[in-house]
Protein backbone atom coordinates (compact mmCIF):
# COMPACT_ATOMS: atom_id res chain seq x y z
CA UNK A 1 0.00 0.00 0.00
CA UNK A 2 2.84 2.29 0.88
CA UNK A 3 4.86 1.64 -2.09
CA UNK A 4 1.73 2.51 -4.42
CA UNK A 5 1.55 6.00 -2.38
CA UNK A 6 5.04 5.80 -3.56
CA UNK A 7 4.68 5.95 -6.87
CA UNK A 8 1.94 8.05 -6.93
CA UNK A 9 3.33 10.77 -5.62
CA UNK A 10 6.70 10.53 -7.90
CA UNK A 11 4.25 10.66 -10.46
CA UNK A 12 2.56 13.61 -9.77
CA UNK A 13 5.75 15.33 -8.53
CA UNK A 14 7.50 14.35 -12.13
CA UNK A 15 3.99 15.73 -13.50
CA UNK A 16 4.22 19.30 -11.53
CA UNK A 17 7.80 20.24 -12.36
CA UNK A 18 7.44 19.22 -15.92
CA UNK A 19 4.34 21.72 -15.86
CA UNK A 20 6.49 24.34 -13.67
CA UNK A 21 9.90 24.06 -14.15
CA UNK A 22 9.90 27.39 -16.03
CA UNK A 23 8.09 28.93 -13.47
CA UNK A 24 10.08 27.30 -10.40
CA UNK A 25 13.79 28.58 -11.77
CA UNK A 26 12.37 32.10 -12.04
CA UNK A 27 11.26 32.13 -8.66
CA UNK A 28 15.00 31.10 -7.50
CA UNK A 29 16.79 33.53 -9.95
CA UNK A 30 14.07 36.27 -8.31
CA UNK A 31 15.11 34.97 -4.83
CA UNK A 32 18.60 35.53 -5.82
CA UNK A 33 18.63 39.05 -7.54
CA UNK A 34 15.85 40.22 -4.63
CA UNK A 35 18.71 39.55 -2.20
CA UNK A 36 21.15 40.83 -4.71
CA UNK A 37 19.33 44.09 -5.01
CA UNK A 38 18.68 44.34 -1.46
CA UNK A 39 22.38 43.64 -0.16
CA UNK A 40 24.07 46.13 -3.13
CA UNK A 41 21.91 48.33 -3.05
CA UNK A 42 19.62 48.05 -0.34
CA UNK A 43 18.31 51.79 1.57
CA UNK A 44 20.26 53.19 3.35
CA UNK A 45 17.74 55.58 5.49
CA UNK A 46 16.00 52.13 6.16
CA UNK A 47 12.33 53.53 5.54
CA UNK A 48 11.85 51.81 1.99
CA UNK A 49 8.97 48.97 2.96
CA UNK A 50 11.09 46.49 0.13
CA UNK A 51 14.57 46.99 0.40
CA UNK A 52 14.80 47.62 4.12
CA UNK A 53 15.31 43.73 4.83
CA UNK A 54 16.38 41.08 2.97
CA UNK A 55 13.82 38.69 3.72
CA UNK A 56 10.90 41.19 2.02
CA UNK A 57 13.23 41.78 -0.99
CA UNK A 58 13.85 38.22 -1.50
CA UNK A 59 9.76 37.70 -1.86
CA UNK A 60 9.40 40.36 -3.84
CA UNK A 61 11.94 39.35 -6.07
CA UNK A 62 11.10 35.46 -6.43
CA UNK A 63 7.44 36.58 -6.83
CA UNK A 64 8.36 39.26 -9.57
CA UNK A 65 10.88 36.39 -11.29
CA UNK A 66 8.05 33.51 -11.50
CA UNK A 67 5.74 35.68 -13.02
CA UNK A 68 8.22 36.91 -15.55
CA UNK A 69 9.48 33.50 -16.25
CA UNK A 70 5.58 32.08 -16.48
CA UNK A 71 4.77 34.77 -19.44
CA UNK A 72 7.54 32.67 -21.72
CA UNK A 73 5.46 29.55 -21.44
CA UNK A 74 4.31 28.46 -24.72
CA UNK A 75 0.41 28.05 -24.44
CA UNK A 76 -0.92 25.38 -26.46
CA UNK A 77 -3.88 26.11 -28.15
CA UNK A 78 -7.08 24.21 -28.11
CA UNK A 79 -7.94 23.19 -32.02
Amino acid sequence: MIDYKLKFIKVMAKQFFKRYWLMLVGVVVGAIGGYLYWSLVGCASGTCPITASPINSTIVGAILGGLLFDTFKNKKKNE
